[in-house]
């Protein structure tokens, strides 16, 4: 089989192409440039969620097509939760809501053999963080460790954009960065998605998802924080993930720099 076999794309992710497959399923093929290794990893993890009893895709196989490699995945009918908000703003309140109980499930399952650790994983992350001064990181890795490393399951990329609204329910998706590790530092990582990070270019649906995402964010907190009561640590899990998500090469990299700036201050004159 060739690619231009596939047809068109009808979804692109950072690091892959997804396209109609058989009868039920969907292709996601990698780009050139990701290991084989980083792949096998994102099918093992995907399948161990599913088995955990979490609602997400089934997996397949992986494939290779003209030098690429790919995941065939179930094909779930529905949109994202982030487009539904764009064409349903009525919903803003049900949905944060939902989010965060789902979030909740999520960290209600114990440690699966064989994830990462998300300490190891946020270390890697901020000793790679180039835009971090040597005394800011080492202030960091120092804050690290005096939080819980936990022994929950954490998504690690959990936003409305990775989820499915479907006729069956909600359904999740992009388990790759999948730890085990404390639920307060994947709510923190989650924060930082939902507030920092660029809106779709569309310009209407960047008018309006900017408007509505202050409030989503507010009533997924505060409706996450009602399920699961968390003590203090949470400000200082916004420091560490966002000193982290500055290894990732993403645009609001002068946003979280300044977070992580001013919140430590906050943090040392308190």
């Amino acid at each position: 089989m060739s690619i231009q076999s596939l047809g068109s794309p009808f979804a692109f992710g950072h690091t892959a192409e997804i396209y109609h497959w058989k009868e039920g399923y969907i292709l996601k093929l990698f780009r050139q440039g990701r290991s084989f290794s980083a792949i096998e990893h994102e099918a093992r993890v995907s399948r161990l969620v599913g088995q955990a009893g979490l609602p997400s895709p089934a997996v397949e196989e992986i494939v290779k097509i003209h030098g690429r490699y790919g995941i065939i995945y179930e094909r779930i009918s529905g949109h994202t939760m982030l487009r539904t908000l764009a064409t349903r703003p009525w919903v803003l309140s049900q949905y944060a809501r939902c989010l965060a109980a789902l979030q909740v499930d999520i960290h209600q399952t114990e440690a699966l053999a064989g994830l990462p650790s998300q300490h190891q994983q946020l270390r890697d992350k901020i000793q790679a963080a180039n835009r971090l001064s040597s005394e800011l990181r080492a202030i960091v890795l120092q804050m690290l460790d005096t939080l819980p490393a936990g022994k929950q399951l954490c998504h690690g990329d959990f936003h409305p954009d990775n989820v499915l609204i479907t006729s069956k329910g909600p359904v999740i998706i992009d388990w790759i960065d999948v730890t085990n590790g404390t639920p307060l530092a994947d709510v923190a990582r989650s924060s930082l998605l939902m507030t920092k990070a660029p809106l779709p270019v569309h310009p209407t649906i960047r008018w309006l998802l900017a408007m509505e995402r202050r409030l989503f964010h507010r009533v997924y907190l505060r409706r996450y924080f009602q399920l699961c009561p968390q003590d203090g640590a949470f400000e200082r899990w916004l420091i560490v993930n966002a000193a982290a998500r500055l290894s990732e090469g993403i645009p609001e990299e002068q946003a979280l720099l300044a977070l992580v700036q001013s919140k430590l201050t906050q943090e040392f004159a308190g």
